[in-house]
């Protein structure tokens, strides 16, 4: 029974975070005024990252969080929210349409401003609760 719950908190975070990627992306995307480059992927990806990155810091420092509650925070709702399966497919789309130096960004700003973010949430987590 125990592992049940614990997929079923895994599958509400998932359809939060799949909803809230879809109205953040979005909205970023529409403010950006681009139709060239994915702002909005980028802006959820990294959100995604500081904040797993932040929460992934309390789990592992404070055990803050119940095994069900890590189910629902980290697998579902940010495993929901974030779009890396969305960026591979961006990132072909820029290289199949001879968009290589896009590509090349898009890959670029990801990678290191995502582990970046990453980093910066556990140094805020620290900040906050040391």
């Amino acid at each position: 029974m125990e592992t049940l719950f614990r997929l079923c908190m895994v599958g509400a975070g998932g359809c939060i975070g799949s909803v809230l990627r879809y109205l953040v992306s979005g909205w970023v995307q529409d403010r950006s005024g681009s139709i060239a480059f994915p702002f909005g992927t980028v802006s959820v990806n990294l959100s995604g990252c500081f904040a797993i990155g932040l929460l992934s810091w309390l789990v592992e420092t404070r055990s803050l969080f119940s095994p069900e509650t890590r189910a629902f925070l980290l697998i579902g709702l940010l495993g929901g929210f974030t779009t890396f399966s969305t960026f591979g497919n961006e990132t072909l789309s820029l290289l199949r349409n001879s968009r290589v130096e896009m590509a090349m960004l898009y890959t670029a700003v990801h990678v290191i401003a995502g582990v970046g973010m990453v980093w910066a949430g556990r140094l805020v987590a620290f900040g906050i609760w040391r």
